[in-house]
């Protein structure tokens, strides 16, 4: 029998399902909430590779598949179809589009984003919205495993199923994939800062009842209000990167600064004022140090062997650079549309894909979180 993305038909039916429920449960709770559980698991998952402690699911005698990712509960729950990112993340993030055109957000007051936006939003129980999240859940899914096994695309997989999604939702429900400018050009920011308002003949004006569009909303909306500033973005992806870059080196696992950037959001999700978002970061400076360090004896990458303090400012930078890249992102697709398009993902994909050229071209190491580079 053909094997799909890998996978036999039980372990692809018990995939597909469970990104489903996963899609639904990012609904019910948010979009948010749910990336922190997926911070959560990535911090257990981790902890148990460090004491040896391994998920049952990854036995081979896991006739349906529940293994699929490799790597314990990091591979297994973390990234895998229930609370990955691309499933749990993106599902909530779809729910709230359909939503928040379909009576099921609250109406914003003057001076809020519009409510497709609101990914901290809980959408409940209302089978509608949870079959949307389910569906796209499905389809995050799709995209991370054709990305990571059908293309073999150098580029972190949730990332492309996170951002896949997105860009599906606004297509099928009606949003505009970027919208117009309303300052100077797509980048200018100047309009927030003066607080320009919409006028009630703009696009995307649709509110959640349905009734008549309204000035309710800023021009343009920064996706954090309080880290949009180019130098304070990059500052803090200089330092962000070092904190991946450390934590990487010390305890030898890529993904476990993402986890503590990820968890760390359940104080964003409770209101904490200016707190940072940062996993784009982090992520890209874990892996870029790994890489680094590499002894050049166990590989034949040209930048091997390097020392802490050099493979540390390397990851400074690549987090800086992934924080800029992400404030471009958020100028160009979130602030004059209408629902939630993640920076951090779309600059995740950016750095991963450098750094998987750059192994590509035999310069870097490989690292197993980047496809094809090992």
């Amino acid at each position: 029998m053909a094997l799909i993305w890998g996978f036999e038909a039980a372990q692809l039916a018990a995939l597909l399902i469970c990104g489903f429920a996963g899609g639904a449960f990012g609904a019910a709770i948010g979009a948010l909430p749910a990336f922190c559980f997926t911070g959560f698991m990535v911090l257990v998952g981790e902890a148990g590779n460090v004491l040896g402690i391994t998920a049952a699911a990854d036995g081979a005698a896991n006739a349906a598949g529940f293994a699929i990712s490799g790597g314990g509960v990091t591979g297994s729950l973390a990234f895998g179809p229930v609370f990955g990112p691309h499933v749990a993340f993106a599902g909530g993030v779809a729910a709230a589009a359909y939503a928040a055109k379909n009576d099921g957000m609250p109406e914003p007051d003057e001076g809020e984003y519009h409510p497709a936006k609101d990914i901290a939003y809980a959408l409940g129980t209302r089978p509608d919205i949870l079959a949307v999240g389910g569906v796209f859940g499905v389809l995050g899914v799709a995209f991370r495993w054709t990305s990571q096994a059908t293309l073999v695309l150098p580029v972190d997989p949730p990332a492309v199923g996170v951002i896949g999604t997105a860009v599906v939702a606004r297509l099928v429900f009606g949003y505009p994939l970027i919208g117009s400018a309303r300052g100077s050009s797509l980048l200018d920011m100047s309009p927030f800062e003066n607080g320009t308002m919409r006028t009630a003949t703009d696009g995307g004006e649709v509110r959640t009842d349905g009734g008549a569009a309204e000035s309710y909303r800023l021009a343009v909306e920064p996706w954090l209000p309080h880290q949009y500033k180019w130098s304070g973005v990059a500052m803090l992806g200089l330092v962000a990167g070092i904190l991946g870059g450390y934590i990487g080196i010390i305890t030898g696992s890529p993904v476990l600064a993402f986890g503590v950037s990820a968890a760390s959001l359940l104080f964003l999700n409770l209101g904490v004022a200016k707190f940072p978002v940062t996993h784009h970061m982090t992520l890209p400076g874990s892996f870029l140090a790994i890489m680094l360090t590499t002894p050049a004896s166990e590989t034949s990458a040209s930048l091997a062997g390097f020392s802490d303090p050099v493979a540390l400012l390397a990851a400074g930078a690549i987090g800086a650079l992934g924080a800029l890249v992400g404030e471009a992102v958020q100028r160009v697709f979130y602030a004059h549309s209408d629902t939630h398009f993640d920076p951090p993902a779309a600059a995740i994909i950016v750095t991963t894909l450098l750094l998987g050229l750059l192994s590509y071209a035999g310069l870097l190491a490989g690292i197993g979180n980047i496809p094809g580079t090992v």
